[in-house]
């Protein structure tokens, strides 16, 4: 069984294409990895599951039209932004980290697959400019934190099934976070997309 097999499971209209570039992943991280440590070294093995896969979730919970602006803010060694390119290549990524070794990995990685739609910068989200349809971001910061570094960010224009807003991935308790936001929020079970046992207690935060 190879590694990539856990995508097909979920995610059955994959263009050649884009088959390749799910492939090309685990190398790349690797060898990028063992020059700048951008995901656990135990985690590694464990790429397309828990982080490949775990990213896409957001892609179950909504399809983002062509054209939209997606902000990645913190994106770290390049999730979810990347596999959110490589899935929907008519949208475009725009991935930030205030790390900029980080960047330079995520740089490196989505030219070598040939992501056409992502941009990078070294920079903090909160210095930002622009405008994004949504604002994705995996376990980066309390929720009212990230949305106080990005609420200026948001466009006005929609253009999607549901209205502009954040798609946060986070895991455990979200209570105290999610009281602390006052802002009407709904809680996604990863779960409810993907059985592995790996997602129980993770969620997509839509606000």
């Amino acid at each position: 069984m190879q590694h990539t097999d856990i995508l097909y499971k979920y995610f059955t209209e994959f263009t050649p294409h884009q088959q390749e570039q799910w492939q090309q992943l685990e190398g790349l991280y690797k060898e990028w990895n063992e020059k700048i440590n951008v995901i656990s070294r135990k985690d590694i093995d464990q790429l397309y599951l828990h982080h490949v896969l775990h990213s896409l979730s957001v892609a179950k919970f909504v399809s983002i039209k062509p054209g939209s602006k997606v902000l990645d803010a913190g994106t770290g060694g390049g999730f979810p932004g990347i596999p959110l390119a490589i899935l929907f290549p008519d949208v475009h990524f725009h991935l930030v980290d205030a790390t900029g070794k980080k960047i330079k990995v995520v740089q490196a990685i989505a030219q070598s697959v040939g992501l056409k739609n992502v941009t990078a910068q070294h920079t903090r989200a909160e210095t930002l400019e622009g405008a994004y349809d949504f604002i994705v971001s995996r376990a980066v910061a309390p929720l009212q934190t990230l949305y106080n570094w990005t609420r200026h960010l948001l466009s006005l224009k929609q253009i999607n099934a549901i209205p502009n807003g954040w798609l946060v991935l986070k895991g455990g308790d979200l209570n105290i976070e999610i009281r602390d936001l006052k802002k009407k929020s709904l809680l996604t079970p990863v779960s409810d997309y993907f059985d592995e046992s790996y997602f129980q207690e993770k969620y997509i935060v839509y606000f």
